[in-house]
């Protein structure tokens, strides 16, 4: 499928795993990347060593393209981009931060660069600096939010309006016909992750990719608005959160409950209900755990069927 994202990326399919923590290893990155979509290492939950062996895993992993995702308010960056230079990775995605200071030197290496967004406004300020497609991340993905609040559905013609850049939507997609509807709104690629998040090769804590199997409508919520909106599980940690924020409770109190390695806790080391669990609302369409390879073969299935569908709708019209 040629379009502007699987042309920037060398890749088969405009289908990019997002590198969310605690799941995105050289395992998942390189069986994405095998199975013709672009796999990405999540670099947010590794210190500098083990983000360099996982990308030389996955070297070996793989032949095909892959790329990195780096959170810009990593508290080793200088060594994280050093790694990226010396590894020769060709691919970078940027989120939780400014691309101003980075994208330049990234650009400079030959590399190229992505940044994720959750609003038209910061997707403009991307264009300024010279980003080469940008991520529209709508209210409904797991993990880290934007603050705006705005869902996939207004996003992303929002953003495209916006900026002439290529664009990847985000939040929300789990199927080829989430994937259609984010291309019809102006998308040129998506953005998965909850579904690759528990798939086999994810590094996921099996019971966490048990537990969101199981997850109903309205089993998430965004919480953690002081800090940074995250979209969490509800479990017992979040039921602290949630009676702390109803009482007001200020920032520094609010870290205190939060304490370290939450995440870890909850989706690497498989504690329901102290961790932080993070997932997507779209867990709740999500009934099982497969292979990479299933995953993206259904996908592109259904999208072509649904393409068709539609395209033989107009036609009766």
């Amino acid at each position: 499928m040629a379009n502007r994202i699987s042309s920037l990326f060398n890749i088969e399919f405009p289908l990019i795993q997002g590198g969310m923590v605690w799941c995105s290893g050289w395992k998942l990155a390189s069986a994405v990347s095998n199975a013709g979509g672009l796999g990405l290492v999540g670099a947010g939950s590794m210190h500098p060593e083990i983000f360099r062996e996982h990308i030389q895993k996955t070297k070996a992993a793989t032949t095909k393209p892959f790329g990195v995702n780096v959170p810009l308010l990593y508290p080793e960056m200088d060594k994280i981009m050093n790694i990226i230079i010396d590894e020769e990775v060709k691919i970078v995605f940027t989120s939780a931060g400014s691309p101003k200071k980075w994208t330049p030197f990234l650009k400079e290496h030959g590399i190229k660069v992505v940044h994720v967004v959750s609003s038209a406004f910061f997707a403009k300020k991307c264009e300024e600096v010279g980003v080469d497609a940008i991520v529209a991340e709508g209210f409904e993905a797991g993990g880290h939010n934007g603050r705006e609040e705005t869902t996939s559905m207004a996003l992303i013609p929002s953003v495209r309006k916006a900026t002439s850049l290529p664009l990847i939507a985000a939040g929300g997609i789990s199927s080829g016909k989430s994937m259609l509807a984010a291309m019809v709104l102006g998308a040129d690629g998506v953005q998965m992750g909850s579904r690759f998040a528990i798939s086999e090769e994810s590094s996921a804590h099996i019971n966490f990719k048990n537990s969101v199997i199981k997850l109903q409508e309205g089993d998430t919520k965004l919480a953690l608005k002081k800090l940074a909106p995250t979209r969490l599980v509800k479990n017992n940690f979040f039921e602290q959160i949630h009676a702390a924020e109803c009482r007001g409770a200020n920032p520094d109190e609010m870290r205190q409950i939060l304490g370290k390695g939450r995440a870890k806790l909850g989706i690497f080391e498989g504690n329901l209900e102290d961790g932080e669990l993070e997932i997507g609302q779209v867990s709740a369409l999500i009934s099982k755990i497969q292979s990479v390879s299933d995953i993206i073969s259904e996908i592109k299935e259904e999208y072509q069927t649904m393409l068709t569908e539609i395209k033989n709708s107009y036609l009766d019209l």
